[in-house]
C-alpha cells in the first residue's frame, strides 16, 4: 500500500472502545477497561514511529499525555483535511461541534 502511494491520501485507524483490564479476574479472562487503551494511525500524512503518551508499569492508567476520545476524532478530522472547530446543525439547527471541542493531538500531523 505504501509503494502505492494510497497512504499518503489514506488514513488508517485501528482502535477498540476500550481497553482491557491489566490484570486477570477470576475466570483468568480480562474485563472492559476504559481507563487505559491502544489507538494506532497510519497514513494520509501522519506522522510514522511517533509515540504519544504512556501508560503506568501495569497498563493500567496513563502515565504521560492522556488522550480522550475528543482527541483522536478531532486529530482524524485534521487528518483528513476536516477542520476539526467545525460546526454542523440538526434539523432543528441545534449546533454540534464536530469534535466536541477537542484538540487534535499536532505533534502527529505532518
Amino acid at each position: 500500500m505504501a509503494a502505492s502511494g494510497l497512504l499518503d491520501e489514506t488514513l488508517i485507524v485501528v482502535m477498540g472502545e476500550m481497553g482491557r483490564t491489566p490484570k486477570a479476574n477470576k475466570g483468568a479472562g480480562r474485563d472492559h477497561w476504559s481507563y487505559c487503551y491502544d489507538v494506532l494511525f497510519t497514513g494520509a500524512g501522519v506522522k510514522q514511529g511517533l509515540v504519544v503518551g504512556s501508560s503506568d508499569k501495569i497498563g493500567a492508567y496513563p502515565a504521560s499525555r492522556p488522550v480522550g476520545p475528543e482527541a483522536i476524532i478531532a486529530t482524524i478530522y485534521e487528518a483528513m483535511g476536516i477542520d476539526s472547530t467545525a460546526t454542523i446543525f440538526d434539523t432543528a439547527d441545534r449546533p454540534y461541534p464536530i469534535a466536541q471541542r477537542g484538540k487534535p493531538i499536532r505533534q502527529m500531523l505532518a
